[in-house]
């Protein structure tokens, strides 16, 4: 076996270990959840560190958060609130109560100087958390205890926050809506946005976290007499601070999501064998006749269930396609039963689902092969003349792009295969100087993204073909030479996030393919040198 070989598999061993040992999932701490339980779980052992943690955390320009300035507006009205909540909480001799409240005008300011009608990120409830912060926060501001506060500045004298351009008072209308019709399970994941409006116990006690996250969890918390059932949510979010420094991610536990992606990137240049039997496992234990939720305490969603369809038959013991059903329109597929925009990235997940099993289960063909036309038409018809997707859970254009050309290319047709090939050459009309790919600038998450393009399609006739998977190994190489590289966060949920594994799979795998193109012997990293027991 070749030494590039070699490396692969043992990385990618290394890496489902290490899935396997955690059942949370490896992503970093999030501002905006972990500001939500300051705000609204300050008895929560661990609460001055994370006060101190979000200090830490501001940017020189007085936001919070990454990505661009229109994506740092949740992160940035959430750490603002929590601050000003623990000002009104403080004496005002207390030391640290100046700092808090200097740091909370910044953040203010920095929400100002937004431009008034951005074209705001599509993430997760958005038009109902932007206008509840802001309305919190101006109720913090009309209080004595801040108005006798020098070091707001203007927010000390009557100064307000207008909503944003786009939002409407949102939050108010859903509200009004649960108070006559109850709280829908689709709302539990950003219950903090609704709660002060909805009467106490609109919403029963979770067994878990509520909606998988902290901040809906420390809500219901705020709103619920002490009981055996709220010392068990307190207990839920002191197990995850734990886990995560003692502060909070934007779901948790991300287990499902993290067991289902990994396997399938690393199916790309082939699943290790090592590999195989636990990512089979996983995908058994996950699949559900019911659809795969993403998180306890979530709804079911399309998006999972395909992609437990898909590991399972990537392993040889394919599940049954049937829980799709559930989310069918007749078009295409929903993400989860009455969502408001569709998804381009779980419908390609679909189509890729569909096929594999159709590839192991053929007398199962001619049942599943009419649906899986018509989700290849409707990803057909998403496609944007420049030859690229977006989509809603990723702000890169290049993961719903790579998703669609890997579903178009395993299901068929010529008009899939013209799709493709206008894909690759968006993909080699946007790489950057220095080889990589981005949105925002390069990341070695977009260029393996690129990579894997590129290689689904014979494009070697095209001018600078070979140049751009040169370059892209290049960086691959680096990102993976690195010792703890930050991926900077791209992944939608409230606000962006970054799935550590499964974006550190998906860079092994464009790496490994790229080097089984090449069929060259390359060189090795020092750090898997070590690994290998090979001579530096």
């Amino acid at each position: 076996m070749r030494r590039a070989s070699r490396a692969y598999g043992s990385q990618a061993v290394r890496l489902v270990t290490d899935i396997d040992r955690d059942p949370w999932g490896s992503v970093r701490a999030s501002l905006y959840e972990t500001a939500r339980v300051v705000s609204l779980a300050p008895e929560l052992p661990g609460h001055a560190p994370r006060l101190m943690w979000l200090l830490e955390q501001q940017m020189k320009d007085g936001s919070w958060g990454e990505g661009p300035a229109p994506y740092r507006l949740l992160p940035t009205l959430s750490a603002v609130e929590a601050l000003l909540s623990a000002v009104r909480s403080e004496t005002p001799s207390c030391t640290g109560r100046e700092q808090l409240a200097a740091s909370a005008a910044a953040g203010l300011a920095a929400v100002r100087n937004l431009p008034s009608a951005s074209p705001w990120p599509d993430t997760a409830a958005i038009e109902i958390l932007v206008p509840s912060l802001i309305a919190q926060i101006n109720n913090h501001l009309g209080q004595h205890t801040i108005e006798v506060t020098p070091s707001l500045g203007p927010w000390s004298r009557g100064a307000r926050l207008d909503v944003p351009h786009g939002f409407a008072r949102r939050h108010e209308q859903v509200a009004r809506r649960c108070q006559s019709e109850g709280v829908p399970l689709k709302l539990h994941h950003t219950f903090e946005g609704i709660f002060r409006h909805v009467p106490q116990g609109a919403v029963p006690a979770p067994d878990e976290l509520l909606g998988s996250s902290p901040a809906a969890t420390a809500a219901w918390l705020a709103t619920t007499p002490p009981s055996g059932q709220s010392a068990k949510a307190v207990t839920e979010l002191r197990t995850v601070a734990r886990r995560y420094g003692g502060c909070f991610p934007e779901a948790a536990p991300l287990k499902a999501v993290e067991r289902l992606w990994v396997p399938a990137a690393l199916a790309g240049p082939g699943l290790p064998p090592a590999c195989q039997a636990t990512a089979s496992t996983w995908a058994h234990d996950i699949y559900d006749v019911a659809g795969v939720r993403g998180a306890p305490g979530l709804m079911p969603d399309a998006d999972d269930t395909a992609m437990a369809v898909l590991v399972s038959a990537l392993t040889g013991e394919p599940c049954d396609p049937a829980p799709l059903s559930a989310f069918w329109t007749g078009t295409h597929y929903q993400c989860y039963v009455g969502e408001d925009t569709g998804s381009v990235t779980a419908n390609a997940h679909t189509l890729q689902a569909l096929s594999a099993y159709m590839r192991c289960r053929a007398a199962a063909s001619a049942a599943h092969r009419p649906r899986a036309h018509q989700v290849r038409e409707w990803l057909l018809e998403q496609q944007q003349s420049c030859g690229a997707w977006t989509d809603k859970w990723h702000a890169s254009p290049y993961y719903a792009t790579q998703r669609c050309v890997a579903a178009l290319a395993s299901h068929g047709g010529p008009c899939a295969l013209d799709a493709v090939r206008s894909a690759a050459s968006w993909v080699l009309a946007s790489q950057h100087d220095d080889g990589t790919w981005g949105v925002w600038g390069g990341t070695a998450e977009e260029t393996a993204y690129a990579v894997k393009i590129l290689l689904t399609v014979v494009a070697s006739h095209q001018p600078g073909y070979d140049r751009a998977l040169e370059q892209a190994e290049t960086v691959l190489e680096a990102a993976i030479s690195t010792p703890d590289h930050r991926h900077p966060a791209l992944w939608h949920d409230k606000t962006l996030y970054a799935p550590q594994a499964i974006v550190q799979a998906e860079v092994m795998a464009a790496r490994a393919m790229l080097r089984t193109r090449r069929g060259a012997e390359p060189r090795t990293p020092a750090h898997e040198r070590d690994a290998e027991g090979t001579a530096p």
